[in-house]
């Protein structure tokens, strides 16, 4: 693992421990095991590693509905495939999502976030595009649909597992009137 990507992982881990105003360089630079000044290569500040770990997540975000959404499968359930994909990798970052949200948009980074899911965009624009083509969603810009969408379930994720104590059912539940306004927004 190359030193960058030593950073982004221990501050992602120090950050989870310490949140943003607790966390200082040295203790991100103990943790990824390196010189204070190879941290200062890298990045100028504890801060401008949030972009690094927001692209993380969305490159994660990307490889997970890759994975979970099966071409064989039908539009809908494809829809469903990329709700679990949105879903684990929120839960997966709950205890930092947060904290980069929190950070990039305190600082001038938060020009960055739609850089950084430009690919995720795209992407999903992609499979809406084949929806629309198979007569499934509305004619409508797939790239606005696919913002739309990513949106609204990152949001509907995040009421779970960030703002809300976990409930497995409430989980369940939400992804199910996810599935249901999603479906009955995008058909004709």
């Amino acid at each position: 693992m190359d030193k960058r990507e030593r950073i982004i992982r221990a501050a992602v881990e120090v950050f989870r421990d310490k949140g943003i105003e607790g966390t200082k360089v040295s203790d991100i630079v103990r943790k990824a095991e390196i010189a204070q000044g190879t941290f200062y290569l890298y990045f100028p500040s504890k801060l401008s590693v949030m972009p690094a770990i927001a692209e993380r997540m969305a490159r994660q975000l990307e490889e997970t509905a890759r994975r979970h959404v099966k071409p064989e499968t039908d539009w809908e359930g494809q829809l469903l495939q990329l709700i679990d994909a949105v879903f684990e990798v929120t839960a997966e970052y709950r205890d930092v999502a947060t904290l980069v949200y929190a950070g990039l948009s305190s600082t001038e980074h938060v020009r960055e976030w739609e850089d950084i899911y430009t690919s995720l965009y795209a992407s999903i624009a992609e499979m809406i595009g084949r929806w629309q083509e198979e007569g499934h969603v509305r004619t409508a810009d797939p790239s606005a649909l696919a913002r739309l969408v990513v949106g609204l379930t990152e949001s509907a994720a995040e009421q779970v597992y960030l703002y809300d104590a976990y409930d497995p059912v409430r989980e369940q539940e939400q992804k199910e009137e996810l599935r249901v306004f999603l479906r009955n927004a995008l058909r004709e």
